[in-house]
């Protein structure tokens, strides 16, 4: 008999404890559900905006932007406007075949260089960190010397404020100079180039993206080719996509016009649209003086636009729109990258790539 007592205490005793489990508030579970594990990211955009003509819009301010991303809109965090042409007055631009420049446009109705009504501060440019990626392979013995003093002259007319890396590329990648503010390093790196054997292009820009990603502001990487790659591992498309997620604007010179090799021209050319660059096709010394001019004419006029993104639970690609508001404002075209990828923000700096050999850190200086 006591026995059977016992068991039925003890099964009372379980069946309270239940009911009591049961009727306590689990504010922690709640919690578990409800908390957003999300790294904020702030994106950031570099924005050209011409006419029909190419001539660049200046003047414009926080309020004539529309931003989404994967058509939430954002809000403009940050927002400086170029200082305007960075060199000699008799700067030369183009597409694909190098055209003179046409000066730059401040509507009428934008003159205003006040804050606006968006709240955002309006700042001027701060330089930008130029990586230029120098084509020393076999393709490149006819025309070295010349190509070397069109990169050497590109240098020397870059702004003061603006920070320069020299890399080269044959079969592997060079880092001749680390980022510097001083020309003369710069130069000397370029002049101590030698020419190299096969040409392995979306390795050693994929390594130099890397470099760049982790640099705030404007970044761009400028490369001058000869010719087609023949020794990669990696597809242009990857290069592409990393370029897009770290924001680093890509231009491409190649010294071959575009007829002669449309393989490389059509990977050039979605290459550098994607990133909100431009691809330059220079059969001559002249005309490849005229692209440097030119990519030293559009970072000067490109806007810098940053947010944080809204929440969002796409963590795979993310599409940017950016459209000028107003009617007045329809008419001029927008350059700039349409996206990232959320989850190559957080890979950057690892090694599914490739491991480049004698990697060396950024000089900070």
């Amino acid at each position: 008999m006591n026995r059977t007592n016992r068991i039925i205490v003890a099964i009372g005793i379980c069946f309270c404890v239940l009911l009591f489990l049961a009727g306590e508030p689990r504010f922690a579970a709640q919690d578990d559900t409800t908390r957003l594990h999300v790294n904020v990211v702030l994106v950031q955009l570099s924005v050209a905006v011409t006419d029909h003509k190419g001539n660049y819009i200046t003047g414009l301010r926080p309020e004539d932007f529309q931003i989404t991303e994967d058509k939430i809109p954002q809000k403009i965090a940050t927002f400086e406007e170029g200082t305007g042409t960075t060199g000699s007055p008799d700067q030369n631009k183009g597409p694909a075949e190098p055209a003179p420049v046409a000066p730059a446009i401040q509507p009428a109705a934008l003159e205003s260089s006040s804050d606006g009504s968006s709240g955002v501060k309006i700042s001027p440019l701060a330089g930008a960190n130029i990586f230029i990626l120098f084509d020393t392979s076999n393709y490149m013995y006819r025309g070295f010397v010349f190509a070397q003093d069109a990169i050497a002259d590109f240098v020397r007319s870059l702004d003061d404020a603006s920070k320069i890396a020299f890399y080269s590329y044959s079969r592997d990648l060079s880092r001749a100079t680390m980022l510097t503010p001083d020309r003369f390093r710069v130069v000397s790196g370029v002049r101590s180039t030698v020419a190299g054997d096969d040409a392995a292009l979306y390795n050693s820009l994929l390594l130099t993206v890397k470099d760049a990603a982790p640099l705030t502001g404007r970044k761009a990487i400028v490369v001058f080719s000869n010719g087609p790659d023949n020794a990669s591992s990696v597809p242009p498309e990857d290069v592409a996509e990393l370029a897009q997620s770290t924001g680093t604007i890509v231009y491409i010179v190649s010294t071959r016009l575009a007829q002669e090799d449309p393989v490389s021209t059509a990977a050039f050319e979605r290459m550098s649209r994607a990133t909100g660059g431009k691809a330059y096709f220079a059969g001559t010394w002249r005309k490849e003086k005229q692209a440097f001019d030119s990519i030293r004419e559009d970072l000067g006029h490109l806007y810098s636009i940053s947010y944080y993104p809204q929440y969002n639970a796409n963590r795979g690609w993310r599409s940017i729109s950016v459209k000028l508001v107003g009617k007045d404002l329809q008419k001029y075209r927008i350059r700039t990258r349409d996206g990232y990828s959320l989850q190559e923000q957080t890979q950057v700096n690892s090694e599914a790539y490739l491991a480049p050999e004698g990697a060396v850190d950024l000089d900070p200086k």
